[in-house]
């Protein structure tokens, strides 16, 4: 992996419904958690600025940082790695820590052939990012995490009671830590 650190157990992703709480939220983590920054629905100026702001507040909590976008504009703008669905992902080998999203069976093939450093898998329960969308439950997440050839983050509907209850050792959320 090249990341210089380990990676870590529990990951905060940012949205639109959590950017006011973003700040509290980055301060309440366990140091050297990860903060994935998505922030789509802001601009191009926009989304840069509040991008740095926050990297700077995650670093200095000791957070790794990835960016959802491509491996160039993640080393343009200082992140430590990307965050996509795996197509996105390859070919961009780049010495960044690569982070694939997977539904199903077939996403998590294409993370194992494409290299992830981690695959997120979701959604584990329901979630207000996906109404009405399926969940996996614990036993589907549990056999689709059992094809990652790298480790598995658990995400949607994710809060540390849910977690606590998944027994798993790495989970993401938006509104789980915000």
């Amino acid at each position: 992996m090249p990341n210089r650190q380990p990676l870590p157990a529990i990951w905060l992703i940012s949205d639109k419904r959590n950017d006011a709480s973003l700040h509290e939220a980055l301060r309440r983590l366990p140091r050297g958690s990860g903060f994935i920054y998505r922030h789509y629905h802001l601009d191009d100026g926009e989304r840069v600025s509040r991008f740095y702001q926050l990297a700077h507040l995650a670093r200095s909590q000791g957070h790794i940082v990835i960016l959802a976008d491509s491996a160039i504009t993640a080393r343009e703008w200082g992140a430590d790695g990307i965050y996509g669905a795996p197509r996105a992902l390859y070919p961009q080998r780049s010495g960044l820590l690569q982070l694939a999203t997977a539904h199903d069976l077939a996403e998590i093939g294409l993370a194992n052939r494409y290299g992830a450093d981690a695959v997120l898998i979701s959604p584990v329960f329901a979630t207000r990012s996906h109404p009405g969308a399926g969940a996996l439950g614990t036993a589907r997440f549990r056999t689709l995490a059992q094809y990652a050839k790298m480790p598995a983050i658990a995400l949607g509907g994710m809060t540390t009671k849910r977690a606590n209850t998944l027994n798993w050792p790495r989970w993401a959320a938006i509104d789980g830590l915000s």
